[in-house]
């Protein structure tokens, strides 16, 4: 675990496996009868709390640390906070208060309100998880924990606002059943100044955290550079995937339950 090369290639493990449990997780409750639906995300969600718990403790232990268990627990336990409340989000237990389709011809400012309606008390969670790390992290502002969040952080924000004002590709066969609603706040079609704006923000991002790697001088700051780096360039390639047509969804589709058909939706209600 010395090695930078090992933790890039923990940081981009991590990444497929966490979204992938996730991913099985949300997909696991989707299956379920209508009437059972809530419940089952309720439970997925709950039985992360544990998770959620390491997470806030990991961060917590890891600042003034400055060896290479800092570096991880700080890693860690940010990507275990924000898991969770992306996992809150997905199985929309936490979400925002308008829950219906964009209607049709709403354009402008009122579409943006609305759209933030969709996703408000999400956002205000990841807020709130980045302003109590930065609480925490006062007397330790360089704490991977703290950086790591950030990078999340703002790549989703970027994210988010390219599928709102327009991408070419949009990825929308994972949307659990409980936020189909958003798929008519999303654009498709020509890329908007939003996007080489996002592009460039987060490939400084990597060159700054790479320039850093080289100049560090302990091998706790190697990996911790090392990390931010990849994972900066995770969300890098994240955005290029919304243009580039590539088959990403392949890393996760194999380990998925089928989602629920409408066929086993009327077996359901029947009782068969």
């Amino acid at each position: 675990m010395t090695s930078p090369w090992v933790a890039a290639a923990l940081a981009v493990f991590v990444w497929w496996f966490a979204t992938g449990i996730i991913l099985v997780a949300v997909r696991w409750a989707d299956r379920q009868a209508d009437g059972r639906q809530s419940a089952a995300h309720g439970t997925a969600l709950f039985s992360a709390v544990p998770l959620l718990a390491l997470g806030a403790a990991g961060v917590i232990l890891s600042l003034g640390d400055t060896g290479l268990a800092g570096v991880y627990a700080g890693f860690l336990g940010a990507l275990a906070i924000w898991g969770w409340i992306e996992m809150a989000f997905l199985t929309g237990v936490i979400t925002g208060p308008e829950r219906k389709d964009c209607p049709s011809g709403l354009t402008g400012p009122a579409r943006f309100l609305r759209a933030w309606t969709t996703v408000a008390h999400h956002e205000i969670a990841l807020t709130l998880g980045l302003l109590a790390i930065v609480v925490v992290s006062a007397s330790d502002i360089g704490s991977t924990a703290l950086w790591t969040y950030l990078v999340l952080y703002v790549a989703r924000i970027s994210a988010k606002l390219n599928l709102f004002f327009g991408v070419p590709r949009i990825n929308l066969e994972f949307i659990p059943a409980r936020l189909v609603h958003l798929k008519s706040y999303f654009r498709r079609g020509s890329v908007t100044l939003m996007f080489p704006v996002s592009i460039t923000g987060l490939t400084f991002a990597v060159a700054c955290f790479v320039e850093r790697l080289i100049a560090a001088e302990t091998v706790a700051d190697q990996v911790h550079f090392m990390l931010l780096a990849v994972l900066s360039g995770l969300a890098l390639l994240e955005h290029w995937l919304m243009v580039v047509p590539l088959p990403d969804a392949k890393l996760w589709r194999w380990m998925l339950p089928s989602p629920k058909t409408i066929r086993e939706d009327e077996g359901q209600k029947d009782g068969l």
